[in-house]
């Protein structure tokens, strides 16, 4: 693979941090966008609120990747964290796109986004979401993707190839939801969530680094692409599996209605059921290292 120019924004977080990694590992040359003063020739300052930025950076890039965003762990029944959670990935999404259009497009763009995107698509056998699948109800991830999602729109059309990281969460035991989850369930306190029958997609941090250089490196990948194990399992397989790792029962069950009242506007994130496989990434070659819950789990509480 020829060496390749690339700008994340964003580096400075979890998933930032390996991926730069990895891209600087196989040759790349990475330049992070930071919003303070940069400190080596490896760095550059922005202020996306201000659409600050250095152009030489953009018009040099030959891929420009987007993961910069407020965290997704807040008061879940705020309304300022729902805006920010909003507000700072479509801003960043936004700007970084009419750069790379105001280049002509000739950077190729990978803007994050979430697996949320697709809604729940919960019922009768669950069915099958790939990367063609609609976009369904009004949970606040869902919202928040769709406006992630339409925030790249001006790279598309000034010819860029963009690729649209649809996320599911990534399980490492440095990082949430697994951290959280890791310690809940050695306490003994872990257990499914409403009936445990909805499916909810994962990703090990092996994989969702890998996927992203494949997409990066890869110019015949474009559009949405899935970020997540090609098994899904169910709540209850998730939760009987980690229990089973982590050698803790896990009999409690978290009702339905009172997980709502909890957790707010992101109870659908919880409740909702996604049966996602990653058929772009597959179709392009890519191999995942852990495909299961049971691989994904066992790579990331081995984290170190």
């Amino acid at each position: 693979m020829p060496t390749q120019t690339i700008v994340i924004a964003g580096a400075s977080g979890f998933l930032g941090r390996h991926l730069a990694a990895a891209l600087r590992g196989r040759g790349h040359a990475v330049t992070t966008l930071v919003r303070r003063p940069a400190t080596g020739a490896d760095e550059s300052t922005w202020d996306p609120y201000a659409g600050r930025y250095d152009r030489s950076v953009i018009e040099a890039a030959d891929v420009v990747v987007n993961l910069a965003g407020a965290p997704t762990l807040g008061n879940v029944h705020s309304d300022r964290w729902a805006r920010e959670l909003m507000e700072s990935r479509v801003t960043t999404t936004r700007v970084l796109a009419e750069a790379v259009a105001a280049t002509g497009g000739r950077a190729a763009y990978l803007a994050g986004n979430g697996i949320s995107y697709y809604g729940d698509h919960g019922g009768p056998g669950d069915p099958v979401l790939t990367e063609v699948s609609d976009t369904r109800g009004q949970a606040l991830l869902t919202r928040v993707a769709r406006e992630w999602q339409a925030a790249t729109e001006p790279a598309g059309e000034a010819g860029a190839r963009v690729v649209v990281l649809r996320t599911a969460p990534v399980m490492d035991r440095r990082s949430a939801p697994l951290k959280q989850l890791a310690l809940l369930f050695r306490s003994g306190l872990g257990g499914r969530l409403g009936s445990g029958r909805q499916h909810m997609p994962m990703v090990s941090l092996a994989d969702w680094v890998g996927g992203v250089v494949h997409a990066a490196e890869h110019d015949t990948l474009t559009g949405p692409v899935n970020l997540c194990c090609p098994v899904t399992p169910t709540n209850a397989e998730f939760t009987r599996t980690l229990a089973g790792l982590l050698h803790r029962p896990a009999v409690a069950t978290v009702p339905g209605p009172l997980l709502s009242l909890a957790a707010g506007p992101m109870a659908p994130e919880l409740l909702g059921s996604l049966n996602v496989r990653p058929a772009a990434l597959e179709a392009a070659g890519y191999a995942f290292e852990h495909p299961d819950v049971s691989a994904v789990l066992r790579a990331g509480l081995a984290a170190s």
